[in-house]
């Protein structure tokens, strides 16, 4: 791996791992020898970053120089841990790491005392059921509508029948017990709601319908609210 991914890799292990972490974990995190971690630690100390303690000691990043310092209350913190904690219960495990490397990057720039408080955080969030991991590649979805690519699917509705459908993917929808896609159906030349969990096979395609993705999700969310009055489910039908 090149030196400067390595680098960033590094400081994301020492925001993320319980301080102070061990020179053996740190080299393991970013796939290096204890030398060459030593020096690592070394360069990133010469660019700026605050690293407290030693070989034999473990290290803890005090104050990182790649992240402006952040002014946030108690509340405001013990939010933000809560948020993060409710993402490990929606059924997308990448979506919670990244949730989890998005918090420990805020923690690394507050005051000593803020940062002890986003570790013991009195808020926290369990639940008794927990959401299966989807069966298709949510991060295939999510990219597909970033870059507002269309998507190959195959299908299995509520009645057990089976479809092949070319999609243009709008948002994802995270529901109390399942993950929703809300997209245009090129088939049906309509909007449609698609349940995850009842996804066969996703694949992107090169088909882009750039930039209709931000009108295409406003009209469909227009429309699921004149359609849609009554509790408990915002979004209809799904297809």
């Amino acid at each position: 791996m090149a030196r400067a991914p390595r680098l960033f890799r590094l400081l994301d292990a020492l925001r993320r791992l319980p301080a102070p972490v061990t020179a053996a974990r740190l080299a393991e995190e970013t796939g290096v020898s204890a030398r060459t971690l030593y020096r690592d630690i070394e360069a990133l100390r010469a660019g700026g970053a605050l690293i407290d303690g030693a070989a034999g000691y473990g290290y803890t990043l005090t104050e990182d120089p790649a992240l402006p310092p952040q002014s946030l209350t108690r509340l405001e913190i013990e939010a933000l841990t809560l948020g993060v904690a409710e993402l490990r219960h929606l059924g997308d495990g990448e979506l919670a790491r990244a949730g989890e490397m998005a918090l420990a990057k805020i923690a690394a720039t507050l005051p000593e005392t803020r940062a002890h408080q986003a570790a013991h955080a009195v808020l926290s969030s369990y639940r008794f059921q927990r959401r299966a991991q989807a069966p298709v590649d949510l991060a295939v979805i999510r990219s597909a509508c970033w870059d507002e690519r269309a998507l190959h699917l195959h299908y299995r509705d509520a009645d057990g029948r089976q479809s092949v459908r070319q999609i243009w993917p709008l948002g994802l929808v995270y529901l109390d017990n399942e993950q929703m896609l809300l997209a245009w159906c090129t088939l049906r030349q309509d909007f449609r709601k698609f349940i995850v969990a009842r996804m066969e096979a996703v694949a992107a395609l090169p088909d882009s319908f750039r930039p209709r993705r931000v009108p295409l999700l406003r009209a469909f969310t227009e429309q699921i609210r004149r359609d849609v009055a009554l509790p408990p489910c915002p979004f209809g039908s799904p297809a």
